[in-house]
């Protein structure tokens, strides 16, 4: 048991320490530009297949990820799970979302009429419109169509202010429960790793907004929190690991 519990701390101390690299490597504007970041997901490997192809054909470098053939007991009969990710530079998503647009634009004749988004009423195609990362291109761009064939269009200008408005909604960082902080701090302080992991998701996790920006997750005050709980949880770690080797090591000189 001695082995494994030392193995598990080590093993969890180096994951930490990899934790706080990734962070300066976020916070470095240089690697950002270079970093892939989720685009897209699919249950279909086919479908994601094909958008790379599509966003080769338009300059556009693309990597795919299917995390489906890592096998995941928990979710082994879930065919929802969205595994398959295409990934792009945060500069290229822009640029891919112009390129998406414009082929649904071209295919919204060949939507069949039993379509279900001819059942939504205006103010429903419109909610689809102030929240396209919802929906998908299709879906915005059919919506489009439908308000401006019932006479109700919107013009470029405001659809340009309700996707700035999106962004700035999905840019507002969650409050995270209390208890994650409570805990967090109870975790780092009795098993270190456990408290350390916790405040590194509450410190440094970060989202990707449509338009390829990357945010913080959680608001200032519960990333201090999280910040406080990662370094004593790191230290406790660091600290039980020591004590620990100072243990075995009389042992595996007396062998």
């Amino acid at each position: 048991m001695g082995y494994c519990a030392l193995g598990l701390e080590q093993g969890l101390t180096i994951i930490l320490i990899f934790q706080i690299a990734d962070h300066k490597n976020h916070i470095n504007p240089g690697s950002m530009s270079d970093q892939f970041l989720t685009f897209q997901k699919f249950n279909d490997l086919a479908l994601a297949k094909d958008m790379k192809d599509w966003l080769q054909q338009h300059g556009i470098e693309s990597r795919l990820e299917n995390n489906q053939k890592y096998f995941n007991p928990d979710f082994a009969f879930n065919r929802l799970d969205a595994d398959i990710l295409i990934k792009l530079r945060a500069g290229d998503f822009e640029k891919a979302n112009q390129a998406l647009d414009d082929y649904f634009r071209k295919q919204l004749n060949n939507v069949a009429p039993d379509y279900y988004l001819f059942q939504f009423s205006n103010a429903e195609l419109k909610e689809i419109i102030s929240k396209p990362d919802e929906w998908g291109h299709l879906d915005y761009q059919l919506a489009q169509k439908i308000l401006m064939d019932r006479g109700d269009e919107i013009n470029p200008g405001m659809i340009s202010e309700l996707k700035e408005e999106r962004l700035e909604e999905l840019a507002r960082p969650e409050k995270s429960p209390s208890a994650w902080i409570w805990s967090g701090y109870f975790f780092a302080l009795f098993t270190g790793f456990i408290g350390a992991f916790i405040g590194s998701l509450l410190a440094f996790s970060k989202r990707t907004l449509p338009d390829g920006q990357r945010v913080y997750s959680y608001p200032p005050g519960d990333r201090l929190h999280g910040r406080i709980i990662f370094f004593i949880g790191l230290a406790v770690t660091l600290i039980s690991f020591f004590e620990k080797t100072m243990l075995w090591i009389p042992a595996f000189l007396n062998l």
